[in-house]
């Protein structure tokens, strides 16, 4: 699983796009104007860092060790990914998705209209 074909996958998800506010090494994705993930690399390991339900975020981090509290973000409610093959493509997209429905349902109606 490579950086490139998960940001591919972020950028399917409607209404979202990508910039770099917090400078060139860490590429953020939006849905509307909240981010869902930001992916970046750490110690030559790229990762991916999602929002996720403080429950599940827990369980994630208890059955993979490349799963961990988000990395300069709140973490009960974001994990971050070392993306080194030990998680199968389709968990890390469903941990995407799970982000990606998180934040949407956090959007104001008038965002949500925009995106639909």
């Amino acid at each position: 699983m490579s950086i490139e074909s998960l940001t591919r996958y972020c950028l399917s998800k409607k209404g979202s796009s990508q910039d770099y506010p917090f400078g060139d090494d860490v590429m953020v994705i939006r849905v509307a104007s909240k981010i869902f993930a930001f992916l970046s690399e750490r110690n030559r390991q790229p990762n991916i860092s999602l929002k996720c339900d403080p429950f599940i975020a827990e369980n994630l981090r208890q059955q993979y060790p490349a799963v961990t509290p988000g990395y300069h973000l709140n973490k009960s409610h974001w994990n971050t990914i070392v993306i080194d093959g030990s998680i199968e493509e389709p968990e890390l997209f469903s941990m995407i998705d799970h982000s990606y429905e998180l934040v949407f349902k956090g959007l104001k109606k008038a965002e949500k209209e925009s995106v639909l």
